[in-house]
Order: structure tokens, then C-alpha cells, then sequence
């Protein structure tokens, strides 16, 4: 009996550890202007919430986490982390943005080390750092405009 339960728990173990190892996810739900609008409503709602790392709820966010949150709330599943968004998205040109499209940026020497949403013409939302809050930004501010690595789109 105590080696069925060995069995049984280190199947457990390794079915857990294997899930951590898993293919990137891929978005679920569909992507229309109508969701990315939404989900653009549902950042801009969240300003002022804190900055929590790997955050992805009202009780903290860290900048992936808003996008997934936000998205989630359009019925649309996206990936936690910046390298799985870029993954799950196609580049735009700065021209061509709209409302909700994702703006990735350098932080720390890192490229794409950084995502928020786009909410109007050159204002995006993003869960900046810790000890901050969620809060609306310029992509006309030297600071983002100098870090500023390009638009994407849900694909």
C-alpha cells in the first residue's frame, strides 16, 4: 500500500514540475478592437492599485500581470511575462497603433523587459516598479520615448 502511494505522489511531482515546462500559452478567446478597447477600460481602472512582483490581481500587479489582467477581463487569456507576450504577438508600426495594443520597453539594460497598454493616442498604463502604483503615462516623456522598443498586436 505505501509503495502505491509513493508511485501516486511522485507521479503528482512530476506531472507539476512538467506543467512549469510547458509550451509558452497561447492566447484564448479571440482578439477584436472591442476587447482591446476593453481591456485598455479595465488598465485605466486599475491606476493607483500598487506594483506587485508577479502580480496579476486588483491586490497588486507587476507590468505583464496588468496586461493579463486587463485582457481577462475582455475574455481573452493571455501569458504572464513579457518574453511569452511577445511570443503571442505580431510587431505594428507606431503609425498603425490603436487603443490596447501592447508597448514594450528596455528596463535595466533588458531588452523587452517591459510591457504596458496603450489607452490613447501616445498614453499607455503600466505597473511600473516596485514601490509604485499602476499609473498613465506619455510615450512622449524622454524617459519612454528614449526606451521605447515598439508596438505589438495579439495575434
Amino acid at each position: 500500500m505505501q509503495g502505491y502511494v509513493c508511485v501516486a505522489a511522485l507521479l503528482l511531482i512530476v506531472s507539476m514540475v512538467s506543467g512549469c515546462a510547458s509550451a509558452p500559452q497561447r492566447p484564448t478567446g479571440k482578439y477584436s478592437a472591442a476587447a482591446a478597447d476593453k481591456a485598455a477600460d479595465t488598465a485605466l481602472a486599475m491606476v493607483g492599485r500598487p506594483y506587485h512582483y508577479q502580480g496579476d490581481s486588483p491586490e497588486g500587479f507587476d507590468c505583464s500581470g496588468l496586461v493579463r489582467y486587463s485582457y481577462l477581463s475582455a475574455g481573452m487569456d493571455l501569458p504572464h511575462g513579457t518574453g511569452p507576450l511577445m511570443k503571442c504577438t505580431v510587431p505594428i508600426l507606431s503609425r498603425d497603433m490603436r487603443r490596447g495594443d501592447l508597448l514594450f520597453f528596455t528596463q535595466s539594460g533588458k531588452k523587452y523587459s517591459h510591457v504596458g497598454i496603450l489607452t490613447s493616442h501616445n498614453r499607455f498604463v503600466h505597473a511600473p516598479s516596485t514601490g509604485k502604483r499602476v499609473r498613465e503615462e506619455s510615450l512622449d516623456d524622454p524617459y519612454w520615448k528614449k526606451h521605447f522598443l515598439g508596438a505589438r498586436r495579439i495575434a
